[in-house]
């Protein structure tokens, strides 16, 4: 479910759960513009089980694609549970992850109002 407002960080690859199971991921991205917290949104080819967001063998591989990518920083955390989907998981990244995203084209909103 890509859009036009959307930053695409990393196209299709696969990665392990927590089960040991191979997934394949179809995406990596980013809305590309925000207040602070950037959720980045994971999607796959075939429905998820129930509460993959908090798998932290399956978050971890993300993370590490990213940082394959250029991103530098901590793990991420799961994001709100209302926003994952049966084909897609919600992560919340730390601060550390806006200089990567910048590197990438997203705005910070907020930065508007840092005078």
């Amino acid at each position: 479910m890509t859009t036009d407002t959307d930053i695409e960080l990393s196209g299709a690859f696969q990665a392990r759960d927590g089960n040991g199971r191979t997934l394949d991921v179809k995406a990596i991205r980013i809305f590309d513009e925000g207040y602070g917290i950037i959720d980045v949104y994971v999607d796959f080819k075939t429905q998820l089980d129930p509460g993959a967001y908090k798998d932290t063998v399956l978050t971890g591989q993300i993370v590490e694609r990213l940082r394959t990518l250029g991103y530098h920083g901590p793990d991420f955390g799961p994001s709100d549970p209302g926003l994952q989907e049966s084909k897609t998981i919600v992560l919340e990244a730390p601060e550390e992850f806006a200089a990567f995203a910048k590197s990438r084209g997203w705005k910070n909103l907020a930065e508007e109002f840092d005078e």
